[in-house]
């Protein structure tokens, strides 16, 4: 493969090229043009009956120097516009990436995401190209999702407030009579709305690195003991059996309390939304150097091609049954950037029809003297 030269000897290169040229220049023409300009001085002198070198000594210094004078002159002219000429190509040739590159990020700021660097021949601008390339991918991306989320956060929206006005247009018109229920219903899509909002900022805040995260060693099985006791009251006689798969003891771990609590939380309210019956197993593994936390559930699972898009912003399997149970759709990405925050892992597996496992992991804490 031919190497490539850098930027610094390139432009090394084109100055040293330059010197070249004008000097090549000046010393050729002096060569060719000062011999023809000292010989017609001989002739001149010839003609003013001039027949010793003695008597003519001084003219032909002078004659010498004369032409010299000028032979340096036309040099410097000839020599400037020519060195002058190449230094332009050279300068352009170089500069040619970066005005590429100033005018793809004026079609950037026009919204206009597809154009892309070229590859360049400098491996300092190819690297560049590349660099610009990725981040230009990731704007358009930033870009992508932006809209998305917009169009995503209109429609969660729309739902709340329409049923909240069509209530409301309907106690103005005196269609309907003020209940009990009617409240009820208002008072629920405002808690939604307040829900969703919330878990917007929290997601938010979390995206930026601005949620603050206190890791300190935690002892889980209490904290799995009580979210258990507490889950097993809301669930009906019919509903699914909560488990606990108990050890006798479990490692600290290095953690939030609180945030490691909201993502069980959301982990198993979102199992319990979507198992009619069966089981709801939380099983620990320790697997050095993290401990592992499932929540494994025998519910309606989630398909081949959602799988990838479970801890997107908005997502649902099931739009219809998770509005109506309340779900924002951002529950597992919040868990997900709680996870991450504290230096862990999530993951999912899923069977359609068969149960889905949410498993994450947070970091054991280090035992002093390495054991």
């Amino acid at each position: 493969m031919k190497q490539k030269l850098s930027l610094g000897t390139r432009l090394f290169l084109s100055h040293l090229i330059v010197m070249i040229v004008g000097l090549g220049t000046f010393v050729i023409i002096a060569k060719l043009s000062s011999p023809q300009f000292f010989v017609l001085r001989l002739e001149q002198l010839e003609k003013r009956g001039f027949i010793t070198i003695r008597l003519a000594k001084t003219y032909l210094m002078e004659g010498f120097q004369t032409a010299w004078n000028r032979s340096t002159v036309w040099s410097l002219i000839i020599g400037s516009v020519t060195a002058g000429g190449v230094s332009y190509w050279l300068s352009q040739r170089i500069m040619k990436p970066v005005k590429q590159m100033k005018e793809i990020t004026q079609h950037f700021a026009r919204g206009d995401w597809l154009e892309r660097m070229p590859e360049s021949d400098i491996p300092e601008f190819n690297q560049l190209s590349v660099s610009f390339n990725r981040m230009a991918s990731s704007l358009e991306d930033v870009e992508a999702r932006r809209r998305e989320l917009v169009s995503d956060l209109t429609h969660e929206l729309r739902t709340p407030l329409t049923v909240m006005r069509g209530y409301l247009e309907e106690l103005a018109t005196g269609n309907i009579q003020p209940s009990m229920e009617l409240y009820a219903n208002l008072v629920g899509e405002t808690k939604r709305l307040e829900r969703l909002t919330r878990d917007l900022q929290e997601l938010s805040q979390a995206e930026a690195g601005y949620l603050s995260i206190d890791l300190q060693p935690l002892d889980l099985l209490p904290l799995l003991k009580s979210l258990v006791a507490r889950f097993s009251d809301q669930i009906l006689d019919d509903g699914p059996s909560l488990i606990l798969d108990e050890p006798k003891q479990l490692p600290l771990v290095l953690a939030d309390r609180d945030r490691t609590q909201q993502v069980l939380v959301n982990l198993i309210g979102n199992a319990i939304r979507h198992t009619e019956l069966g089981s709801i197993t939380i099983k620990t593994t320790i697997q050095p150097p993290y401990l592992w936390i499932a929540v494994i559930d025998t519910g309606i699972g989630i398909s081949t091609t959602d799988l990838p898009h479970v801890f997107e912003r908005f997502w649902r399997a099931d739009r219809s049954r998770s509005s109506y149970s309340g779900g924002s759709g951002i529950g597992l990405a919040i868990a997900k950037k709680l996870v991450e925050l504290q230096e862990g892992i999530i993951e999912v597996e899923s069977t359609l029809n068969q149960g889905t496992t949410f498993r994450f992991c947070l970091p054991l804490m280090k035992v002093e003297g390495g054991r």
